[in-house]
């Protein structure tokens, strides 16, 4: 059985009510946290955490991604890109290139390790969504869809 912290163990029911949405806000933060948790755990192991994966998993699904572009999908900073990116560089998860088309742009794929290490966090998420989706049914997993579209589209 996964090791969790006693603040995982805190059931949403135990905090106040501030407001009529905060039921919905406290299952997309316990729901978030229940996702990742064995991925999560993974990739501890790996000496990484959520930032690199979730570069990871943008470049497997857009290899030879330029770093600008990197940047804007993820929606974060240079400055907070630059950390995880280069310690995934460090330890040969990514390759960095130069773009052919512009000496000043950077390209980076998965190494097969990296390859590894993205499909296996990521298998751990994918499986607590397949079992969520499996009790729901698919009428309940089109409706979380529907709503989450919604929501990622705000940005």
């Amino acid at each position: 059985m996964p090791k969790t912290s006693q603040a995982a163990g805190l059931h949403r029911a135990s905090l106040e009510k501030l407001h009529d949405l905060d039921a919905a806000l406290e299952l997309m933060y316990y729901g978030w946290r229940g996702m990742t948790l064995l991925a999560d755990e993974y990739l501890a192991k790996q000496g990484l955490s959520r930032p690199h994966h979730r570069i990871l998993y943008v470049v497997a699904r857009r290899p030879d991604i330029a770093i600008g572009t990197l940047i804007e999908i993820l929606g974060i900073s240079k400055q907070a890109l630059n950390r995880p990116l280069n310690l995934l560089l460090e330890r040969k998860l990514l390759t960095s290139k130069r773009s052919p088309e512009q000496h000043r742009s950077k390209q980076l794929r998965l190494t097969q390790a990296g390859q590894r290490i993205e499909q296996r966090a990521s298998d751990h998420e994918r499986k607590v969504l397949r079992e969520a989706f499996d009790r729901v049914g698919t009428p309940g997993a089109a409706a979380w869809m529907a709503v989450m579209e919604t929501i990622a589209d705000n940005n």
